[in-house]
C-alpha cells in the first residue's frame, strides 16, 4: 500500500513530465520539418488579415505557365525571350488583386441573379476557359457539342443524350464549379463598373476645364533655367535638409519593407586567350574543310562548331558577306565569313542549280476505288474542272482550281511534290494524272502554269559562338572572391569597389520586385536569387556571397551589400532622398536670390530679359495647364492669376526663374462637348483603382521564401 501511495503521489508529476516530453517531441518535429506550430509556413502572401495559401499560389503559377506556353505557340517571336523570373510576382499580383476585389464585392453585398448567370453562361459566356474545358471533355468521350446550351442539356439530361447518370456525374460537378466561378466573375465585373463610374466629372468640373481652354492670355515671357548651381554659392545645411525632409516626407513613403542595396554585376567576356583559341579553331576548321570533301570531324564538332546544311533559293540567302561568297563560289570552295569577338562563321559551297520556285495545279479529290479512273478519263476528255460537280456527285468529288504549290520557302524545299511526281506532271503535256491513290480514293492533278526557274544553292554553314572559357570564368570568380575577402561589410564594399575595378549600382528591392531590372521590362538573368538573399537573409551592413548566372552565352556574377532597410519612409540618409532634397533646397535659395535680383533690374520686360541673359518670347494664346513652355505649377498659376497691365512680374519655381507681362486676355469661340471634358477629367484624376481597393491594408509578400529564384 505504501508503494501504491507513493506512485499515486507522484502521478501529477509524471503527467507533467510526460506532457512536456510529448510537447518537446511535437515542437521539435515541427521545427525539423519547418512547420512552426505558431507560424505561417504555407502563407505566400497576406492582404490585411487575409492570407493567400501556397496551394492557391501554385495553381496560379501553373495557370500562368500554361498561358505563357500558349502565347509562345501563337506568337513565338514576341514571347521567345520572355523572362520567366517575373511569373512569381505576376501570380502574387493577380491573387492579391482578386482577393481585394472579392472582399470589396462581399462587403458591398453584390449578388448574382439566376437570370444573369444563365445569360453569362449560356447566351454570352464570360468564362470561356472553364466552359471550353467542359466541352472538350465531352467531345473526348464521344459527345459532340458545339454550344453551351447543348453541353448543358447533355449533362443535366444524360439519359436523353446517350449517357448514364454515373457518366454525367463528373460533368455535373465541373459545370457547377464553372457556374460558381462565372458568378464570381460577374460580381467582380459589376463592382469594377461601379467603381469606375465613381470617377466622373460634374458640371462644374467640365465647365472649369472648358474655361481653361477657351480663356487665353497674351503673354510676353522670359525664362532663365537654373542649370548647374554652385554649391559654394548656395550651400545647404543639415538643418535645412531636415526641414525639407519633414515638409516633403510623404513623397518618400514606401508600402512594404524596402532595402537599399549596392550591386556589383560582372559581365564575363571572352579573354584574349579565348579569342586566340577561337581563331585557331577557325583555321583548323577551314583547313579540314578545304582538304576533304567531307564535313567536319566529330572532334571539331565536340569543340563547339555547329554544322548546318542549307538548300535554298539564292534570293533567300540573307544579304552580307556569306551571300557575296555563295553568289559566285564554285562547288567545294570554302570561305571564312567572319572571325571576331562573336566567334566565327565558315561556308563551304555545294551545288547550284536552276529550279522551279512554285507550280500552279488544278486538283481534284475523288472518293472510292473505281470512280477515280472514270473521273480522270472525263477530265482528259475535255470535262472542265468547273463542271465536275455537275457530272459527278458532290459527295464523291471535290475540286481545287488553280492552286499554287510552293517548291521552296526561305527554309528550303517544301517537299510538297517529290521529284518523280514533279516529273510526271511536267511530262503529262497538260493532261491530268493520278498524283496519289489508295483504296479510299485518289488525287488527280493537272499543271496550269509554273514560275520561271530560279537559282537554287546548296551549301554548308559552320558556326562557332565564342563564350568565355571555364578558366576565364574561374578567374573572374576568384578576383571577385578576393575583393569580398577584403571588403566584408557594406561600407568597405561601397568605398573600395571602384578602386578594384567594379561599378556599383544602387537599387531598391522589395518582396514585390521579381528580379533586378537591366532595362525597360528586362531583367538581369537569374538575378531573382540576389533579391531573395537581400529580402530574406541580408541585414543592413551585410555583404552577400557570389551569385552566378551559369548560362554559357551570358555568364554573369553578382554580389550585393545591404546598406539600409525601411518599411515606412525612405530615410533622409538615403542617397536619392539626400540628393533630391539638396537640389530642391539649393534651387529654392537660388530662385529667391535671382528673382530679387531681376525684380530690381528694370520695369519693362525687355530690360529684365537682358538682365536674365535671355530673349523674351511672345505667347499670344497662353492656356492654363496646356503650356509646354511653362511646366511649373507656381509660374503657371501666377500667370493665370495676373491681370493685364504693364507691370513685370518675376516668379521662381523648381526649374527656373520666370519674368512676364500679361498684355491682354481673349475668349475663343469653341463648342462645348461634355463627353470630351468627361474624358479629360478622368485623365486628369488618373485614379489608381488598385490603391483604392487596397486602402490602408498592409500587403506582405513571402514568395521568396518558397522560391529560390528561376
Amino acid at each position: 500500500m505504501a508503494t501504491l501511495e507513493k506512485i499515486r503521489s507522484k502521478s501529477v508529476l509524471l503527467i507533467v513530465i510526460i506532457g512536456v516530453a510529448l510537447l518537446a517531441f511535437i515542437v521539435g518535429d515541427a521545427l525539423t520539418n519547418s512547420r512552426n506550430l505558431f507560424g505561417d509556413h504555407t502563407t505566400v502572401a497576406k492582404v490585411g488579415g487575409s492570407k493567400i495559401d501556397i496551394s492557391e499560389y501554385q495553381q496560379k503559377r501553373e495557370e500562368l505557365n500554361r498561358r505563357l506556353e500558349e502565347a509562345r505557340q501563337q506568337n513565338p517571336q514576341q514571347f521567345a525571350n520572355f523572362d520567366t523570373q517575373v511569373l512569381a510576382q505576376m501570380a502574387i499580383d493577380e491573387l492579391i488583386g482578386t482577393r481585394l476585389l472579392d472582399e470589396s464585392v462581399e462587403k458591398l453585398g453584390i449578388r448574382t441573379s439566376p437570370e444573369q448567370l444563365r445569360f453569362y453562361v449560356l447566351e454570352n459566356p464570360v468564362n470561356q476557359q472553364g466552359l471550353s474545358a467542359i466541352m472538350r471533355q465531352l467531345q473526348a468521350v464521344g459527345v459532340n457539342v458545339t454550344t453551351p446550351a447543348q453541353a448543358y442539356d447533355v449533362i443535366f439530361n444524360p439519359t436523353r443524350n446517350g449517357l448514364t447518370e454515373a457518366q454525367a456525374e463528373p460533368f455535373k460537378r465541373a459545370w457547377v464549379a464553372m457556374e460558381q466561378e462565372t458568378a464570381r466573375m460577374i460580381k467582380r465585373n459589376t463592382y469594377q463598373r461601379l467603381v469606375y463610374s465613381t470617377v466622373k466629372a460634374n458640371d462644374l468640373d467640365r465647365k472649369a476645364l472648358y474655361n481653361d481652354f477657351v480663356n487665353t492670355r497674351n503673354v510676353t515671357m522670359a525664362y532663365r533655367p537654373y542649370g548647374n548651381l554652385d554649391a559654394k554659392k548656395y550651400p545647404v545645411s543639415a538643418s535645412e535638409l531636415q526641414t525639407a525632409y519633414e515638409t516633403d516626407k510623404n513623397m518618400f513613403r514606401v508600402d512594404e519593407l524596402t532595402k537599399d542595396v549596392s550591386l556589383i554585376t560582372v559581365n564575363i567576356a571572352p579573354s584574349a586567350a579565348d579569342r586566340k583559341a577561337s581563331s585557331e579553331l577557325a583555321k583548323k576548321t577551314v583547313a579540314a574543310l578545304s582538304d576533304s570533301a567531307a564535313t567536319i570531324s566529330p572532334a571539331i564538332k565536340k569543340e563547339g562548331v555547329v554544322a548546318q546544311r542549307k538548300h535554298v533559293k539564292l534570293s533567300d540567302v540573307p544579304a552580307g558577306a556569306a551571300k557575296e561568297f555563295i553568289s559566285s563560289a564554285a562547288n567545294g570552295n570554302v570561305s571564312l565569313i567572319y572571325d571576331n569577338f562573336r566567334g566565327f562563321e565558315i561556308v563551304k559551297m555545294g551545288k547550284r542549280s536552276m529550279e522551279v520556285d512554285s507550280i500552279q495545279l488544278n486538283l481534284v479529290q475523288v472518293a472510292g476505288r473505281t470512280l477515280p479512273s472514270k473521273v480522270l478519263a472525263r477530265l482528259n476528255g475535255g470535262l472542265s474542272v468547273d463542271s465536275i460537280s455537275k457530272s459527278f456527285s458532290p459527295d464523291s468529288v471535290m475540286a481545287q482550281k488553280e492552286m499554287w504549290i510552293p517548291m521552296f520557302t526561305a527554309d528550303g524545299p517544301t517537299n510538297a511534290l517529290d521529284a518523280a511526281k514533279l516529273d510526271s506532271l511536267s511530262n503529262a503535256g497538260g493532261r491530268f494524272i493520278t498524283l496519289d491513290s489508295s483504296d479510299q480514293g485518289a488525287i488527280l492533278a493537272q499543271v496550269v502554269k509554273r514560275t520561271a526557274p530560279v537559282e537554287v544553292v546548296e551549301f554548308e554553314q559552320f558556326e562557332y559562338v565564342l563564350n568565355p572559357s571555364a578558366k576565364t570564368v574561374d578567374e573572374a570568380y576568384s578576383k571577385l572572391e578576393k575583393f569580398l575577402a577584403a571588403n566584408s561589410n557594406a561600407e568597405q564594399f561601397n568605398k573600395n569597389a571602384e578602386k578594384a575595378g567594379y561599378n556599383v549600382q544602387r537599387v531598391e528591392l522589395t518582396q514585390s520586385v521579381p528580379a533586378i531590372q537591366s532595362g525597360y521590362r528586362s531583367y538581369l538573368p537569374e538575378s531573382r536569387q540576389v533579391v531573395r538573399w537581400a529580402m530574406i537573409d541580408g541585414e543592413p551592413g551585410e555583404v552577400s556571397k557570389i551569385f552566378e548566372n551559369k548560362n554559357a552565352n551570358v555568364p554573369m556574377l553578382y554580389v550585393a551589400a545591404v546598406n539600409s532597410e525601411y518599411d515606412d519612409f525612405r530615410p533622409l540618409q538615403h542617397k536619392d532622398v539626400t540628393d533630391m532634397l539638396t537640389e530642391k533646397v539649393r534651387r529654392e535659395k537660388a530662385g529667391k536670390a535671382m528673382a530679387e535680383q531681376y525684380r530690381k533690374a528694370g520695369k519693362d520686360i525687355a530690360t529684365v530679359a537682358r538682365a536674365m541673359s535671355v530673349e523674351p518670347t511672345d505667347m499670344p494664346s497662353f492656356r492654363f495647364g496646356r503650356n509646354g513652355m511653362i511646366p511649373a505649377g507656381a509660374a503657371m498659376g501666377k500667370v493665370s492669376g495676373t491681370k493685364p497691365g504693364k507691370n513685370v512680374v518675376v516668379v521662381y519655381d523648381d526649374n527656373g526663374v520666370y519674368a512676364f507681362v500679361v498684355n491682354g486676355t481673349n475668349k475663343e469661340s469653341f463648342p462645348y462637348n461634355a463627353d470630351s471634358y468627361d474624358q479629360q477629367y478622368y485623365q486628369f484624376v488618373n485614379p489608381d483603382f488598385n490603391a483604392m481597393l487596397r486602402g490602408s491594408k498592409k500587403i506582405v509578400n513571402n514568395a521568396y521564401k518558397f522560391e529560390g529564384g528561376e
